[in-house]
């Protein structure tokens, strides 16, 4: 009896601590999967690496120099994808994937740069949290950096 008690302790513990940190590699492919869908208006392709309580944020400095920062509920963003991100002509190109984890949660910096019609537009940083569910890594929060005219840009 001891036995089997100490074996499915094992499994348990096995289980409890079994996953893998998140690598450069998988945060990657989470996040270019929600990019992806984003620039094509593809909300099915968003959902499927989204946590159900996404939130989302951006903080900028506006013409005032005042520091801005706003909430964006994520049923927003994929309204916005659907409609908006598929007639625009745009394009974020991450620069980095800088990735940290402990156990189930994990953070994403990726500074990127914004085109619209072709033409560089802005720069800032994405920083992506990621939780580790029963199913994979899910995106939990996302908050953006907006910089204009203090992007070293040709």
């Amino acid at each position: 009896m001891k036995s089997l008690i100490l074996l499915f302790s094992i499994f348990i513990a096995v289980q409890s601590f079994g996953q893998e940190s998140l690598s450069t590699e998988n945060a990657k492919i989470i996040i270019n999967i929600f990019m992806d869908g984003y620039r094509a208006g593809d909300t099915l392709k968003m959902k499927s690496v989204m946590h159900p309580n996404m939130t989302m944020n951006r903080a900028y400095l506006n013409t005032e120099q005042e520091n801005i920062l706003i909430y964006i509920r994520s049923s927003d963003l994929l309204q916005y994808a659907a409609t908006k991100g598929k007639e625009l002509d745009w394009d974020e190109k991450l620069n980095d994937y800088i990735v940290n984890s402990d156990g189930n949660i994990a953070h994403v910096w990726a500074p990127y740069e914004y085109y619209m019609d072709g033409k560089f537009s802005h720069c800032g940083a994405n920083s992506f949290t990621l939780v580790y569910t029963d199913e994979s890594w899910k995106i939990l929060n996302l908050i953006d950096s907006l910089r204009i005219g203090s992007c070293k840009k040709e």
